[in-house]
Order: C-alpha cells, then structure tokens, then sequence
C-alpha cells in the first residue's frame, strides 16, 4: 500500500511539473528601415525567437503602410488626399481618417489654437519667402493668419463623413506619425511571444508592455547622432515625443527661424526650441510636443496643472531645462565624471579644441526586387592615427554582436578586445524627425578613453554592410591643425552622399 501510495503522489507530481511553463528567455531584436513617413524607423522587440520577432515586424510594417496609405499627405492615391482634392461637398471617410481629423479639432482646442491642420498655410508663405532670401511681409502673413482661423471642415460623427467647407490646404504631419506608430505597436504587441515593443519613428516613438525601457532625450544644443544625451527616462506602457527647431527649418539672411509656426500669429517659434512629452496616448504626445514649443511657459502650465498623466522637458533659447513634476518620476539619475586631462597625458600640440570634425553621411535610397523595405545596412566610422591605429569609434550601428565580423575593416582596426564588451547600443532616442537616412558624428579630438589626441594628420573610415547586399568603405586622410576645411567624399552604393566638415565649434 505505501508503495503504490508513493507512485502515485510521484505521478501526480509529475503530472502537475508538465503544466508549469519554463522561465521564457528573452532577446531584443532591432531592425532600423529608412524612407518610412518620411523619415527614419527603428523597431525593437523583446521575443523568446527571432522568428516570433520578425512576425511582429511584419504586422507592424503591414500596419504602417495601411495607415500611410489612409493619411499621407505625400501620396497622391492616400485617401487624404483623395478627400482633399474633393472639393467643398460631404464625403464618407474611413474611421482613421475621421478620428485624426476629429483629433486635430480636439487639440486645436486644448491648445488655444496653438495646434492646427491649417498651419501649412504659414509654412507655405515662410517657405516662399525663405526661397527669395526675405522675410515674409506682415500682410501676408495676416491673410495666411486668418485663412488659417476659419473652419475647414465640419465632422458628422454618426454618419462618418466630413463636409470640406473652403480650399485651405491642410497637413496631418503634427501627430499622424505618432497615431500610425500607436496602431503598429498595438499589431506587434499582438503577436504571439512578444512581450516588449518599441516602435521609433524619427525620434517619436510608442513603448508597449510591461518592461522599462531605456530611452535617451537627445540635446538640442548638441545634434550629432553620437553626442551626449540631455538625459534619460525610463518609461513602459507610454508614448514619448520630441518637437524642435534645430533639425527642420528656414534660414533668412543668415538668420535660422523653426519650422514650427504660431497658427495665431503667423510667426515661428523662438523661447522653446525643444519639448519633449510623455503620455499614455501617442497622438496627445505628439500633439502637446509640437505645440509646447508654441506656447508660452505660463499657457503649457496651466494646460498640465490638472494633468498628472503628462510630463515633460523643455528646452529654451538659452539652453534652460524646465521640467515637470512628473517628469522626475521617469528621469534616471546619472552619473557623468568629467575626464580631467593631466600634464602628463597632454600632448606637445593638442587638439584644437575650438574645432570639431563633423562627419556627414546619407544613407542610399535601395528599394528590394520584391517590393518589400530593404533594411538600414550595418554602419562604422571611426578615426585612425598616423601609425593605423584607431583612437576615436564615432559609430558601430549593427543588431547582434554575431554581426560585427560584417563590418570586416572595422573588426580588423579594432581587434577582439573591442569586440569582447561590443553589446551595442540597445536605447532609443527621442528627437526633433530628421530627413531619412541623414546622419551626422561628431568628432572633439578626443580618444576612447577621453584624452585629447594630438593635432596631425589622422585618417576618417566610413564603412557600410548590407545584409545580402552590397559592401563599402570610405577612407580618408586629413589633417587637423587648426584650419577649417570641408571635403566631399564620393558617393557609392550604399552613401548617397558623405562628407568631412573640419570646422570652428558653433556658438549655441
């Protein structure tokens, strides 16, 4: 009897150790695309597989194209612009396309005016006159203003159709990004094994599940891809966006003015030159960010005094941080030594340090056979010294570290030891959209280690690896001692463009 007694409790336990599931392992997964909404996408995934991750992408990709196709303002078949381009009668319109229209009359609300679909109307006046080198006259930009302060369109929202009442040309671009984004991120999420997503899109981007994620607030005041953040949040189940001045713009008679306008005065922004949001609804954080830097300090606090579900960051002019109380609730604490250069590590004829390198490169526009999105290639650039040895890595863009030997001249320069502690760098960045496939480095005349190099004579290598395409590297020697000049590279494959900017640091 004890006997079958004991066979039995080992069966039941064992019966029952078959419905535990394994501790599930889980990988992050990037893929980086160009020429997405016009800008540039980054998808990460934590999957227990990479075919669980590469699902994910599929829908979310399948997902932006369906949107883009709904609400483009680019695409002459989008449904947008089909409705644009009817004329002042009532139409029935998608539930998309109505909801951001509906979405855009709530926030042109919110804001005062401060958000609205009719702003291309100003931008369109500054383009002119930037095209002309002259400011745009007050009388034009009055007539601009009060087009701007009619009401286009009326919504009928039983019936779903929308009435277009003048011609006023209308732009979705403030906050379509982030509510396409939102949708793509609730596809991925939805796919079986993914437990985390990441959907970036030019610096907006939507963190679905439960898992902080590390994301880097890029400084305004210094723009290359590889200069310090201004900080950094951690953030799960929440959108972060970030409008700003400094990437997209017109510049006047030397004079550089933001691309975002004021829609009740005609004028550009000026204090905040950047905002950045979070919020649990894409769309609100795309909204608020791109109005923020309309807004007075005063008008964007009293908006949030009653908003404990928004934080943010701004940025003024003059380089101050104003903050949210919220905001402190997703800021992680940082500790930056700063790297003291001593006599004895100090070179006979250092580095300039009123000069910069800025290296300048455009990824190549490459469109697949089967018309699916080819994505960004792996990407090196680094700096080497007279003797060949490499003292300055200002990029190593790959996924997976089984992927450096891709990167063969980089991998030769730098040897296992780099190698050994290259995880790359899995953090997003949230900032102002940049043009698709356009990048800038920055080069301080500092080592790895953060020691000024000597001036001389160095050599700057740009290499490029596409996954089952083509492979390119760029080489060239240049001396910096002090004296500004500017060389353009020869485009390949893979670089539409590529230059080197040896220059005085700007005053910002």
């Amino acid at each position: 009897m004890k006997f079958r007694h004991l066979v039995a409790a080992f069966l039941v336990v064992i019966t029952a150790s078959a419905f535990v599931n394994p501790k599930k392992t889980l990988r992050t997964y990037v893929s980086n695309y160009e020429n997405v909404l016009g800008t540039s996408l980054e998808l990460k995934f934590k999957a227990n597989n990479q075919s669980d991750a590469d699902l994910a992408e599929e829908n979310a990709l399948n997902e932006i194209d369906r949107l883009d196709n709904i609400l483009s303002a680019y695409k002459t078949s989008s449904e947008f612009n089909k409705w644009i381009n009817n004329g002042k009668q009532t139409t029935k319109i998608s539930s998309e396309l109505f909801e951001v229209l509906q979405q855009f009359e709530n926030y042109k609300g919110l804001t005062n005016g401060a958000l609205d679909a009719s702003a291309a109307v100003i931008g369109n006046v500054w383009k002119k006159a930037a095209s002309e080198n002259h400011l745009p006259s007050a009388q034009s930009l009055q007539v601009a203003v009060n087009q701007v302060k009619q009401q286009h369109y009326v919504l009928d929202e039983i019936n779903k159709t929308v009435t277009r009442l003048d011609d006023v040309p209308l732009a979705l671009n403030s906050f379509a990004k982030s509510y396409i984004i939102n949708k793509a991120a609730e596809k991925a999420m939805q796919t079986s094994g993914i437990e985390n997503v990441v959907v970036n899109i030019g610096g907006d981007m939507v963190i679905k599940g439960n898992q902080p994620e590390a994301i880097e607030i890029a400084n305004p005041k210094a723009d290359a891809e590889n200069d310090a953040a201004l900080t950094t949040i951690k953030v799960s189940n929440r959108a972060v966006a970030t409008s700003g001045n400094y990437r997209r713009g017109f510049s006047v008679n030397g004079k550089w003015y933001s691309h975002i306008v004021d829609p009740r005065t005609g004028n550009p922004a000026t204090n905040i030159i950047s905002a950045t949001v979070i919020a649990a609804n894409a769309s609100e954080a795309g909204a608020l960010a791109t109005s923020f830097n309309v807004l007075s300090v005063s008008e964007i606090e009293k908006l949030t005094a009653n908003r404990k579900d928004i934080a943010y960051l701004l940025v003024t002019k003059d380089g101050k941080e104003l903050k949210s109380s919220e905001w402190a609730n997703y800021e992680v604490a940082l500790n930056k030594p700063a790297i003291a250069i001593t006599k004895a590590n100090k070179p006979e004829k250092p580095w300039n340090t009123k000069y910069e390198l800025v290296v300048n490169l455009e990824i190549a526009n490459i469109e697949s056979t089967d018309g699916k999105r080819v994505r960004r290639p792996f990407v090196a650039v680094w700096v080497e010294d007279a003797a060949k040895t490499p003292v300055r890595n200002l990029a190593i863009w790959y996924n997976k570290p089984r992927w450096l030997p891709d990167l063969k001249s980089w991998s030769r320069a730098n040897g296992d030891e780099f190698k050994k502690g290259a995880e790359g760098k899995l953090s997003s960045t949230s900032s102002a959209t940049r043009g698709p496939g356009k990048y800038s480095l920055s080069w301080d005349g500092k080592d790895d280690s953060g020691q000024l190099v000597k001036a001389g004579t160095y050599t700057v290598f740009i290499e490029v690896a596409r996954e089952h395409g083509s492979y390119q590297v760029i080489s060239k020697e240049m001396k910096f001692t002090g004296s500004a000049q500017k060389i353009e590279l020869t485009p390949n494959t893979e670089l539409a463009s590529a230059s080197l900017d040896y220059r005085k640091i700007p005053k910002k």
